[in-house]
C-alpha cells in the first residue's frame, strides 16, 4: 500500500480534529463520511494524542477492520477519552493538543532480527495470548538499541525477555508506519499540519 495523498492527508486530519472537537465540546461521537477511496481502503492505524510534548493518550488498531476514515475518528476519540493510562481528555485541553496519525502497512512475518530496521519498523509481537505493539517511533524517541526494542516489546506483550529471539515461537511481525502526520488544534479550531 502506497502512502496517502497530500489531500487524503489533509481531509483525514480534519476529520479526526472534527470529531474530537465535537466530542469534548458536545459530548457527541458523529463519525463523518468521507468519499475519498484512499480513506475508504481498510488500513491499521494509530492515533496518538500529545499535550505540551507529553503523551496524553494513544490508542490504535493494527489489523485492518474498518475504513480508515472511520477507524481513525475512533482512534482518535477513544484517545482522548478511554485510554486507561490517562485521565480523560477535557474542552479545555484542545488548544493544547497536538495529533499524530500513523497510518499502518500490511503486517509482515520477520524472518531475521536484522531486517528491523529501528524509526522505519513498528513491532507487534502475539504470543500465547498475549499482545505487544510498538510503534516506530517509540526506540527512536527512547535511544533503543534493536535488542533494547525487542526486550521492550516483550515487556509490553508480558513475555519473556528472549521469547522475541525465537522466531518460530512467536512469531514477532513488522509493520512500516507509511504517514505521520502532527496537527495542533489551536483556540480558532484552525489546523496546522506537517509530514515527516
Amino acid at each position: 500500500m502506497s502512502p496517502l495523498s497530500e489531500s487524503a492527508q489533509s481531509e483525514l486530519l480534519t476529520l479526526c480534529r472534527n470529531s474530537l472537537q465535537e466530542f469534548l465540546k458536545h459530548g457527541t461521537k458523529d463519525c463523518q463520511e468521507s468519499n475519498s477511496p484512499e480513506l475508504l481502503e481498510r488500513r491499521g492505524v494509530f492515533v496518538t494524542l500529545r499535550t505540551h510534548g507529553e503523551l496524553r493518550g494513544c490508542i490504535g488498531v493494527p489489523e485492518p477492520l474498518s475504513p480508515l476514515f472511520q477507524a481513525a475518528q475512533e482512534c482518535a476519540l477513544s484517545a482522548a477519552r478511554c485510554d486507561p493510562r490517562f485521565s480523560p481528555m477535557t474542552e479545555v485541553e484542545l488548544p493544547d493538543v497536538k495529533v499524530e496519525i500513523s497510518v499502518l502497512s500490511p503486517v509482515e512475518t520477520i524472518e531475521n532480527i536484522d531486517s528491523i530496521v529501528i524509526g522505519v519498523h513498528g513491532l507487534l509481537l502475539i504470543h500465547q495470548g498475549r499482545r505487544g505493539l510498538l510503534l516506530p517511533q517509540v526506540p527512536v524517541e527512547h535511544g533503543w538499541d534493536r535488542e533494547r526494542f525487542l526486550e521492550q516489546l516483550c515487556r509490553k506483550a508480558k513475555c519473556e525477555p528472549r521469547t522475541a529471539y525465537s522466531f518460530s515461537t512467536p512469531s514477532p511481525t513488522a509493520m512500516d508506519s507509511v504517514l505521520w502526520v502532527i496537527i495542533t488544534v489551536d483556540t480558532l479550531g484552525s489546523t496546522r499540519s506537517t509530514t515527516a
